[in-house]
């Protein structure tokens, strides 16, 4: 059974304010409320630009959890766009606005919140709020800190922590709510709730039409002293064709921008004492509103804090660039060089532009004179822990050198004088001759005192 929204929207600038700083939107498929803050006009601003984004959701095209991630898109478009018109005025910086959204496919509900607007349902009798406040003193009573009654009348119930600003961070709270006819919807700006006890908003919600409910409810809020605008969207969930039609409504300084008003109007200042000047002397309390978001500084001169960021960007990099090539210059390896060993200064490495080694001694010992296995050492660098570790490694391959060298040296054979045989008296018998005996071919003969060829392999 697809369901259908019976709907009405009303907002009021209140009897403090001049300019309304709410929008909302009421359709077939969507219920919307944002409630700007940020000061300079600034405030309706991002509440009307809000509205414009994200009401493009009303559509019958999306239903289930599809509704879901459209509306943290839209939302998060909308967030993209008050990022626009900060860059396209510096003077808005700080500006931002509540949304709470409602989005219905007939079946179910789509709920996008961030802020301290509420959304109501009231079901058989009973109120419940839907919505889940992202303020100071809520997060008060979520610790458990102080009661819900408590927080009614605190000071700081205006503080809010969570809005829709611009920044990257701005996600909404999101969640998919069963319905069913007979079911009664309401989103409202904190101009009601603030000032208006529940049991009241309860009682009045529980009688008439939505057109006569949002009535009611602004003039609760009137009565009961708000010094803030206050904005009401009630919807009744029916079974037949909806009273207030298909055309959609959109109420405030959405609907005031978009008929090119500025919003601004004559509004009645309670003032204590009964007075209704609407001076604005040195003695005028602070207005709550002002507190409620507290809104950044705006960004004088952005061009320089660019370069300002830049320049620092690049001392970093230059500092961390020039720390790292001193610890290059503290390095050591021994390495050769034309032939020759040598003790280098820094780190074996290719860097464009930049040399990051050097000769630092060059020794009077050939790489060819040593072992193979040394002299590969050396021709692919040996690495030491500083200069006199490099030394060290130079004369422990200079002591090899010399021990090949001399193992390599023939020794000379020593020569044998020959001795006359002693004179004899008696005959002399010529002994008979031998020739002497050849050496088998093939058979080396190895110089006594050569060294065996496998200790000092490669000295040339």
């Amino acid at each position: 059974m697809t369901l259908s929204l019976d709907y009405a929207a009303l907002s009021d600038v209140g009897r403090v304010r001049r300019n309304n700083e709410d929008s909302a939107y009421a359709g077939p498929h969507l219920l919307l409320l944002a409630d700007g803050m940020g000061g300079a006009a600034a405030g309706e601003v991002a509440s009307a630009a809000a509205v414009q984004v994200i009401r493009r959701l009303d559509t019958a095209t999306i239903g289930g959890e599809d509704m879901i991630e459209a509306l943290a898109g839209a939302v998060h478009r909308a967030n993209e766009r008050l990022s626009e018109l900060v860059e396209e005025d510096p003077e808005r910086e700080g500006m931002g606005s509540t949304v709470t959204a409602l989005m219905f496919d007939g079946r179910q509900l789509g709920l996008a919140h961030l802020g301290d607007s509420r959304a109501y349902r009231m079901r058989d009798g009973l109120l419940y709020q839907l919505s889940h406040d992202h303020t100071f003193v809520q997060s008060l009573v979520d610790e458990g800190r102080i009661s819900q009654e408590e927080a009614f009348t605190h000071p700081h119930r205006n503080l809010i922590l969570r809005v829709l600003d611009g920044r990257p961070d701005s996600d909404p709270d999101l969640q998919i709510l069963d319905v069913q006819a007979g079911d009664r919807l309401m989103l409202c700006s904190d101009g009601l709730p603030d000032y208006v006890a529940a049991e009241v908003i309860a009682a009045s919600m529980a009688d008439g039409t939505p057109d006569s409910v949002v009535v009611e409810l602004i003039t609760h809020a009137l009565e009961a002293g708000s010094n803030d605008n206050i904005t009401c969207v009630v919807a009744d969930v029916v079974e037949t064709a909806p009273a207030s039609g298909t055309t959609p409504q959109l109420v405030g300084a959405a609907a005031e921008l978009a008929q090119g008003g500025t919003g601004r109007g004559e509004a009645t200042t309670l003032v204590p004492g009964g007075s209704n000047s609407g001076g604005s002397g040195r003695g005028r309390a602070l207005d709550p509103e002002e507190l409620r978001y507290a809104p950044r500084p705006p960004k004088r001169f952005p061009w320089l804090r660019r370069i300002v960021a830049v320049v620092i960007i690049l001392g970093l990099l230059g500092g961390a660039g020039w720390i790292g090539y001193r610890w290059t210059q503290d390095q050591y390896y021994v390495g050769a060089d034309g032939g020759f060993v040598a003790i280098y200064q820094g780190v074996d490495a290719e860097i464009p532009g930049l040399n990051l080694t050097k000769v630092y001694e060059k020794q009077q010992l050939q790489v060819d004179k040593l072992p193979t296995y040394n002299r590969q050492q050396v021709e692919s660098n040996i690495e030491a822990d500083d200069l006199s570790g490099a030394r060290a490694i130079v004369s422990e391959l200079q002591r090899t050198a010399e021990e090949c060298a001399k193992k390599l040296t023939p020794t000379p054979k020593p020569s044998t004088t020959p001795t006359k045989p002693p004179a004899s008296k008696g005959p002399v018998s010529k002994a008979p001759t031998t020739a002497p005996t050849k050496a088998p071919s093939g058979t080396p003969s190895t110089p006594a005192g050569e060294a065996n060829p496998d200790d000092c392999d490669g000295v040339k």
